[in-house]
C-alpha cells in the first residue's frame, strides 16, 4: 500500500494541490486571513520577547538589561510556581518551589527590583501569570505610578487566562465563576485607567504544550476565547472597546506548513466569531497574537539540534504573521536557559527579520495551493470541535464535563504511541541516536532562594504599616462578597505593600479554592 501522508492533527496531505485561492482578500481587511495590517513588517517588524525569569528579582532584572542590550524589544515575565499560585515564599507549600521556574515576587517591593533601571514608559511588557494575574498587574501599575508613568500610554500584556489552566496546566485558585469575575474586572478597570494594556492573553500554547494536536489548540483557543467575550458581554461591556485589548498566545511545532495555515485559519475564524457576537470595528474584529516556538519539542538528546527546531518554528510564526515572538533556549529541555542559549535564540529572531528577506512582503506563501487548501481544512476541522463545545453550553461547561481534557490527554498518548512505534521520527530519540556525554553548564536555581525570599518578607513586614494593610484586606474582602469591581482594591492594597498571598488568601477566604 501507498504510505499515506498527514499533518500532526491528521489532515491527509495530497501529493499534489490546485486551488482555491483567497488572492481576492488583502491584508489589513476583514476576515484579516493574510494578516491584520496592510504592510505587516514592512512597516514594523514583529515584537522579539525572550520570556525570562528565575531566582530573585535582582538575578532576574540582570537578565533584563543583559537582553535589552542584545536588541530585545519588550520583556516577557516568568514566575515561579508559588507565585503562580497565590503563596508567599514563606509558606509550607513553597518550600522546593521558589525561583525555579521563574522568578519569586511576594510584594510591591519584589516588582521594584524587577524592573530597577527599567522605565516601563519605555517598553513592553507581557506577563505569564493567570490566577494571580490581578495581583501582579496591580504591582505593575503601582510601580509605574511611582515612576511617575502616564497610566494611560503603558502597554503590554497579562496571560490572565484561566480557562486553560482548568483544562491543561493546574495553577488554577478559585472556582470558575469567582475566576471570570476576576477577569472580566480586569477588562473593565484597564479599559478605564490603563487603555493601552492587553487584558488577556488567551493561551493555546499551553494547551499544546499538554499534548494537543495544532487543530485542537486552535478549536479549544478560540472556544475559550468566545467564553471570555460572552462573559464581558453579560457584565455589560462593550465588545468594540474591550475585545480590542485581547490577544492570543499561541505555539508553534515543527509541522511547518500546518502550523502556518493554523495562524492564518485563526485570524479569520476570530473575525467571524467577533462578528457575530456584535464587534463592528475591525479593531474589535482582529486577532492579535505572540507565539512561542514549541518547548514540548525540544530534546534533552543532542540539545544543539534544539537551534534547527526552534528557527523552523520562528520562521513558520513569522510567515504567519506573529505580532510578537518567543523562541526557546536551545537547552531548555535541561533547564532555564543559560546566557548563551538565550542570546542563540534571540539573534535567530534576528537573522530571520534582517538577512532571510521573508519580511520584504505581506503574507509571502498565499496563493500556495497548499496553504490556501490546508489553510480552509484547518479551519473545518477546528470548527467541528468549536460546534461541539457550543452544544455542550461553551467552554466553561465543557471543562467542566472533562471534555476537552479528555480529547488533550488522548492527543498526548497517541503522539506517545507513534514516538515509541517509530511512526514518529524524532531525531536523536528514536533515530540518529549517539552516545552523549552527561550535559554540562546546566543552570540550576539554588534552593537558598526560598532562605533570602523569606528574610525580605520579614524585613517588609516589620517597616511597612501593617494597620493600613489590615484595614485594605478588609476593604477588599467585603469588596469580593459582593459586585464591585475588584482591582481598585487589590492595587491599594499592593500600594501598601500587602503581599502576594496576604490578597490571595483574602480571596479565599471568600470564593474558597477550586
Amino acid at each position: 500500500m501507498a504510505k499515506k501522508f498527514s499533518t500532526t492533527s491528521g489532515i491527509e496531505i495530497k501529493e499534489v494541490y490546485t486551488g482555491p485561492s483567497q488572492m481576492d482578500e488583502l491584508p489589513g481587511e476583514f476576515p484579516f486571513t493574510r494578516g491584520i495590517q496592510k504592510d505587516m513588517y514592512r512597516g514594523k517588524a514583529w515584537t522579539m520577547r525572550q520570556y525570562a525569569g528565575f531566582s530573585t528579582a535582582e538575578e532576574s532584572n540582570k537578565r533584563y538589561h543583559y537582553l535589552l542590550t542584545q536588541g530585545t524589544t519588550g520583556l516577557s515575565v516568568a514566575f515561579d510556581l508559588p507565585t503562580q499560585i497565590g503563596y508567599d515564599s514563606d509558606h509550607e507549600l513553597s518550600e522546593g518551589e521558589v525561583g525555579k521556574v521563574g522568578v519569586a515576587i511576594d510584594s510591591l517591593e519584589d516588582i521594584e527590583i524587577l524592573f530597577d533601571g527599567i522605565q516601563l514608559k519605555d517598553i513592553t511588557t507581557s506577563m505569564t501569570i493567570n490566577a494571580t494575574a490581578p495581583i501582579l498587574l496591580a504591582m505593575y501599575i503601582a510601580l509605574a505610578k511611582k515612576q511617575g508613568a502616564d497610566l494611560h500610554q503603558i502597554s503590554g500584556t497579562v496571560q490572565n487566562d484561566i480557562l486553560k489552566e482548568y483544562a491543561a496546566r493546574g495553577t488554577y485558585i478559585y472556582p470558575p465563576t469567582p475566576s471570570m469575575r476576576l477577569i472580566t474586572d480586569v477588562f473593565e478597570y484597564c479599559s478605564k485607567e490603563v487603555p493601552k494594556w492587553n487584558t488577556i492573553s488567551i493561551s493555546g500554547y499551553h494547551i499544546r504544550e499538554a499534548g494537543s494536536t495544532a487543530v485542537q489548540e486552535l478549536a479549544f483557543t478560540l472556544a475559550n476565547g468566545k467564553a471570555y467575550l460572552k462573559a464581558a458581554l453579560d457584565k455589560g461591556l462593550d465588545i468594540n472597546v474591550f475585545a480590542k485589548r485581547l490577544s492570543f498566545f499561541f505555539n508553534c511545532h515543527n509541522n511547518f506548513f500546518e502550523e502556518i495555515a493554523k495562524f492564518r485559519a485563526a485570524r479569520r475564524m476570530w473575525a467571524h466569531i467577533t462578528k457575530e457576537l456584535g464587534a463592528t470595528d475591525a479593531g474589535a474584529q482582529k486577532l492579535r497574537f505572540h507565539t512561542q516556538t514549541g518547548g514540548s519539542t525540544l530534546t534533552a538528546q543532542q540539545p544543539l539540534n534544539n537551534i534547527i527546531r526552534v528557527s523552523n518554528q520562528a520562521l513558520a510564526a513569522v510567515l504567519g504573521g506573529t505580532q510578537s515572538l518567543h523562541t526557546n533556549g536551545y537547552d531548555e529541555a535541561l533547564s532555564l536557559p543559560t546566557e548563551a542559549a538565550a542570546k542563540i535564540a534571540l539573534r535567530t529572531q534576528q537573522i530571520i527579520a534582517f538577512e532571510s528577506g521573508v519580511t520584504d512582503t505581506v503574507d509571502p506563501l498565499a496563493g500556495s495551493y497548499f496553504i490556501e487548501s490546508l489553510t480552509n481544512e484547518v479551519e473545518a476541522a477546528a470548527q467541528l470541535y468549536i460546534d461541539k463545545i457550543d452544544a455542550m453550553g461553551g467552554a466553561v461547561k465543557a471543562i467542566e464535563q472533562d471534555y476537552i481534557q479528555q480529547e488533550i490527554a488522548a492527543s498526548a498518548y497517541q503522539y506517545q504511541i507513534d514516538i515509541e512505534n517509530g511512526e514518529k521520527v524524532l531525531v536523536g530519540v528514536n533515530k540518529f541516536v549517539q552516545q552523549e556525554d552527561a550535559p554540562r553548564n546546566v543552570f540550576r536555581v539554588d534552593d537558598s532562594i526560598r532562605k533570602m525570599q523569606m528574610e525580605k518578607i520579614t524585613k517588609l513586614k516589620n517597616k511597612r504599616n501593617n494597620n493600613a494593610v489590615k484595614d485594605n484586606l478588609q476593604l477588599l474582602k467585603m469588596a469580593a462578597s459582593g459586585t464591585e469591581n475588584l482591582m481598585p482594591f487589590i492595587v491599594s492594597s499592593v500600594e501598601n505593600y500587602a503581599t502576594l498571598g496576604e490578597i490571595a488568601d483574602t480571596l479565599r477566604s471568600v470564593f474558597g479554592e477550586y
